[in-house]
């Protein structure tokens, strides 16, 4: 069983901007991909469901490897959240394994591997309905202050 939030790490708090524009899963970004996040407390990971449009086309009929990777990014970083910080991508792998298809139902899945101070690692993997495994990454993050390196961005 998880521990309460509160016992869980760092207390960083994000500095929110008042619109969001994330390409991945900001909801004031027109031409972004607008992707949901929910928390699945039985399974303790993120979960989205999506499907991916023509405009994301890579090989004929299958997604592009550099939206496969930044789907697998924003899904590794919504797991920092379950301990309060702000982290920044450092590293991330990402394994193709099989060609993700465009129009077809799509999930992507993430959850924490482990936190050493500052470091979080975590993991994601792109999935079909039939529950195959399409694409997985493993990613480092480093915890930040956002007020130190976000207030100026910040909308007054």
């Amino acid at each position: 069983m998880r521990k309460k939030t509160a016992d869980r790490g760092h207390d960083t708090r994000y500095v929110r901007l008042q619109k969001n524009f994330c390409f991945a899963c900001g909801q004031n970004n027109a031409d972004g991909m607008r992707l949901k996040f929910t928390y699945d407390e039985a399974r303790d990971c993120f979960v989205c469901r999506f499907r991916l449009g023509k405009r994301f086309t890579g090989p004929p009929g299958h997604c592009h490897g550099g939206i496969i990777a930044t789907i697998l990014d924003e899904a590794m970083g919504k797991v920092n959240k379950l301990r309060h910080v702000v982290a920044l991508t450092s590293q991330i792998t990402v394994d193709y394994l099989k060609p993700v298809p465009l129009n077809k139902p799509l999930r992507v899945e993430s959850r924490e591997v482990k936190v050493k101070g500052r470091t979080h690692v975590n993991m994601a993997e792109i999935l079909n309905a039939k529950g195959d495994v399409l694409a997985r990454s493993r990613g480092k993050f480093i915890a930040i202050d956002p007020h130190r390196m976000f207030t100026k961005f910040v909308a007054k």
